[in-house]
């Protein structure tokens, strides 16, 4: 099982001050915002935790990420050579690519305070507004 989805990008305004005009003639995204972010989920078929890791990281993604993201699923039943170089030694794994810095995650993401908190898109001390 191997699913590429790219989506556009969104890009934040450039800094207002003449130093950081001066600074960068681009501008920059926003703290924790890339143009896109690129996860991988690593996953051994489709058992039901793989199953459930993605379904999890998708309903994430859209929520949080919409239109700003890419998931790439690595089948390590498939594919086992490949978890050697993001040195997986749990399954499943969430890997976050871009944006610096990697990040890291374990399990079927179904904690969602966990999930956002290691993906970067909420601080730790931050909770999750409840409807």
């Amino acid at each position: 099982m191997k699913t590429r989805m790219t989506k556009p990008a969104a890009i934040a305004p450039a800094p207002a001050s003449k130093a950081a005009s001066k600074a960068a003639s681009k501008p920059r995204p926003a703290r924790g915002i890339a143009k896109l972010w690129q996860l991988r989920l690593y996953v051994t078929g489709q058992s039901g935790k793989s199953r459930m890791a993605f379904t999890n990281l998708k309903t994430v993604c859209e929520t949080h990420l919409k239109g700003r993201y890419s998931i790439t699923v690595i089948d390590l039943l498939k594919e086992p050579g490949l978890a050697k170089g993001d040195q997986i030694l749990a399954i499943p794994t969430v890997i976050r690519k871009l944006p610096k810095p990697v990040r890291i995650i374990i399990g079927t993401l179904s904690d969602l305070d966990h999930l956002l908190v290691g993906l970067d898109l909420r601080p730790a001390d931050q909770p999750e507004p409840r409807p």
